[in-house]
């Protein structure tokens, strides 16, 4: 499947792949900073922005979507910097084709299997009733059970469509909501499957996504592996510290 871009700057290709419920352009602010030196390319996944809407939704389509549309872009290896579901997608391409990635980021994520967490999320998402007239007030009230935090909710109602009539979403949500398991597991991967290329795994202070005894299989996954921390960031870390999130890229990345 060919992915969505949003294409900014000249130069090196740096790949920017977002995780669940978003897309591209929760990278705007990172992205216009990162490309003042260099080609930066924020990428929809499937069911997510303006790509397009498939039932499949596991991690070796969601890698193969990015190769294709890398090969499309012709980018050649790219740097590829993944953030939560984002990461987990971009640790399967890089484990699975690594000569299309030539360094390698994940943001606060691990390949392993974490609670299901989004699925009131996705399952309040689903029960919104999308009437003519609805307002992103109501919305954001009829959310307000499940989801407590007004940021997530924020978040995740940046993909309803209140212009249509009726409002509708705009990712496909049935697909997501049904493939949450898949979403939530480690990423299948082949047996001895190993990236030996430079890779940066990137933490919030404030986030427990990758814990002390996530690094073993870090280790052995992308034996090259550095870790490092943004501080004052939970998980969404490029947004909540733009400036820390681009200044450790930047010591990666050079």
């Amino acid at each position: 499947m060919r992915l969505r871009a949003v294409e900014l700057g000249e130069g090196a290709p740096l790949v920017l792949l977002h995780g669940l419920f978003g897309q591209a352009q929760n990278f705007a602010s990172v992205q216009k900073m990162l490309a003042a030196d260099r080609r930066v390319v924020a990428l929809d996944l499937r069911n997510h922005g303006q790509s397009p809407h498939d039932a499949a939704m596991d991690y070796p389509a969601l890698a193969e979507d990015v190769a294709e549309t890398l090969a499309a872009l012709g980018t050649g290896p790219v740097d590829l910097l993944g953030h939560s579901m984002g990461g987990k997608v971009a640790m399967t391409l890089a484990l699975t084709r690594p000569e299309a990635v030539a360094r390698l980021v994940v943001a606060d994520i691990a390949p392993v299997a974490y609670p299901p967490a989004f699925r009131p999320y996705a399952e309040a998402m689903l029960a919104l009733e999308l009437a003519p007239g609805l307002t992103r007030r109501a919305a954001d009230a009829a959310l307000a059970d499940a989801v407590p935090s007004a940021g997530v909710r924020g978040f995740l109602l940046q993909n309803l469509d209140l212009g249509a009539k009726p409002p509708q979403w705009r990712i496909g949500l049935d697909a997501i909501a049904a493939a949450l398991p898949a979403i939530e597991a480690a990423p299948p991967l082949p047996e001895g499957a190993r990236f030996g290329g430079p890779t940066l795994v990137l933490g919030g202070e404030n986030s427990d996504y990758i814990r002390p005894e996530h690094r073993p299989l870090f280790r052995a996954l992308f034996p090259a592996a550095r870790f490092g921390t943004v501080k004052g960031a939970g998980h969404w870390l490029h947004a909540e510290k733009p400036e820390g999130f681009v200044a450790a890229l930047g010591a990666f990345l050079g």
